[in-house]
C-alpha cells in the first residue's frame, strides 16, 4: 500500500467515524426526548443508515420480499461490529435488536439502546440468562419483530460458527417465521482487532422465512440450523462447525 493509499483510507476512516458519532449524538437526543418507542426506532432507524449514505458506503439490500410484513424473527451472521449498525440502518425501523448482557455496563450506551428498542441477554451469569431469556419469549408472543446475532460474538476467522438457541426458542413461542440474513462485506471494512473501517461494498440478503411450526423444524436446534445452512452458501464462507460435527 503507498502513502497515497494509505492517506485515503485513513481520511475515509476518520470521516465514518465523524458520521458514526454525529448519529450518535443525534440518537442520544432522540432517545431523551422523543416519546414513544416506534418514533424513536424510526428516527434512530434513520440517523443509522445516514451513517452509511454519507460516508458513501454502497449497500445493496436484496430479497426484500422475503420479509414477512408481520412479525418475525431476523437471524444473521456475525462478522463484525458493523453488522449491528448495518442491520438496524437497513431493516424496518419495528425491528428490536437482541444485544450482549456486557452493553448493560456502559450506561450510556444502555440508555440509548434499551430507549430505542433493543433487549439484552445475559451471556455468562445462568440466573440473568434464564430472566432474559423468558422476557425475548415474552416479547415475541407479544408479537415483536426481533432481530437477532445467534453466533453471539465474532472473530477475525472466516466462516459462520455455532449458532446459540435464544432466537429460535423465542421464534417457536412466539409462532413466528423465522427470516435467515446473510450480510456480506462487514469483516473486510472492519474486521476484528481493527479499530479503523475500510471502505466496502456491503450486501445485505434477505433468504427466504423459514415457519417453526413445520415438523421439520420443530426444534430450537433444527430450526438454527435450517436458518444457519442458507446463510453459509449465500455468503460463500466455511461452516466452522463442519470439523466438529
Amino acid at each position: 500500500m503507498n502513502w497515497v493509499t494509505y492517506v485515503t483510507n485513513t481520511l475515509w476512516g476518520l470521516w465514518a467515524w465523524l458520521c458514526f458519532a454525529v448519529a450518535c449524538l443525534f440518537s442520544l437526543i432522540v432517545a431523551i426526548f422523543v416519546p414513544g418507542v416506534h418514533r424513536r426506532q424510526k428516527l434512530v432507524t434513520f440517523a443509522t443508515k445516514m451513517v452509511f449514505v454519507l460516508s458513501g458506503v454502497k449497500v445493496t439490500v436484496r430479497g426484500i420480499d422475503n420479509l414477512p410484513a408481520d412479525s418475525c424473527v431476523v437471524v444473521a451472521n456475525h462478522a463484525s461490529y458493523i453488522d449491528g449498525p448495518l442491520l438496524n440502518g437497513y431493516l424496518p425501523a419495528r425491528f428490536g435488536f437482541v444485544i450482549k448482557g456486557e452493553m448493560r455496563d456502559i450506561p450510556v450506551v444502555h440508555f440509548l439502546l434499551r430507549r430505542s428498542g433493543s433487549k439484552f441477554v445475559e451471556r455468562k451469569e445462568m440466573t440473568g440468562s434464564s430472566r432474559d431469556a423468558r422476557q425475548l419469549v415474552k416479547a415475541a408472543q407479544e408479537g415483536e419483530s426481533l432481530g437477532f446475532f445467534p453466533e453471539g460474538t465474532f472473530l477475525l476467522e472466516r466462516g459462520v460458527g455455532r449458532f446459540r438457541p435464544g432466537a429460535f426458542v423465542a421464534a417457536i413461542k412466539g409462532d413466528m417465521p423465522v427470516v435467515p440474513v446473510a450480510i456480506s462485506g462487514t469483516r473486510e471494512m472492519m474486521p476484528s482487532g481493527r479499530l479503523m473501517p475500510r471502505k466496502s461494498d456491503l450486501v445485505i440478503e434477505i433468504l427466504p422465512a423459514i415457519a417453526p411450526g413445520d415438523d421439520d423444524y420443530a426444534s430450537s436446534r433444527k430450526l438454527a440450523e435450517a436458518s444457519r445452512q442458507p446463510i453459509i452458501t449465500a455468503i460463500d464462507e466455511p461452516d466452522l462447525l463442519a470439523d466438529k460435527t
